[in-house]
């Protein structure tokens, strides 16, 4: 039997940016209980793992102020932009990232990044045939490009060098067509 669902009795916009907002729910539970419950909401997201070659990928490293870091390697990934598709923010995101154009864009999965407190769907590809594009990233990220072969790059999501969840995704799914 399916749980049965919560019955949203307010809800209010606590704080909004031009990249997330953040909700305030009182959620009448089925017993009848109520609770507040925040939810952090992003849209949509992409994310390309762009193939340079049969056997290469292309990744970015930026500082990542979240984790105080910036030595990780990544798959071009961004927000989708009001009005856009999936596919044009896809593009959009890996010309911005990698200076690239994918002639062949094939979707590889879409899941949630969280599945509690924020409203966020990632939506993976794998670029193929690429085409140069006009690198212009957002003003706050400061990139670094890198051809890896994929088996380092695989090797690099299996052991924990990449850690986030869209490049280590695209990874392990692109990994699992390969064989």
């Amino acid at each position: 039997m399916k749980p049965k669902p919560w019955k949203t009795l307010s809800t209010k916009i606590v704080y909004e940016n031009p990249w997330m907002k953040l909700r305030e729910d009182t959620a009448q539970l089925p017993d009848g209980r109520t609770t507040i419950y925040g939810v952090v909401i992003f849209g949509n997201c992409v994310g390309v793992l762009p193939f340079v070659d049969e056997d290469h990928v292309l990744l970015v490293r930026q500082y990542r102020h979240v984790q105080g870091e910036g030595h990780r390697w990544e798959m071009p990934t961004g927000g989708v932009k009001n009005g856009e598709t999936l596919e044009q923010a896809a593009q959009r995101e890996l010309a911005e990232e990698a200076g690239y154009y994918a002639d062949r864009l094939t979707h590889i999965s879409s899941y949630y990044t969280s599945k509690c407190i924020c409203d966020e769907t990632a939506h993976l590809y794998i670029g193929e045939k690429l085409t140069p594009a006009e690198a212009s990233p957002d003003e706050t990220e400061l990139l670094q490009r890198r051809i890896f072969s994929f088996q380092e790059a695989l090797r690099m999501a299996l052991e924990g060098d990449i850690m986030d969840s869209m490049s280590v995704m695209g990874l392990l799914l692109a990994a699992r067509r390969r064989s």
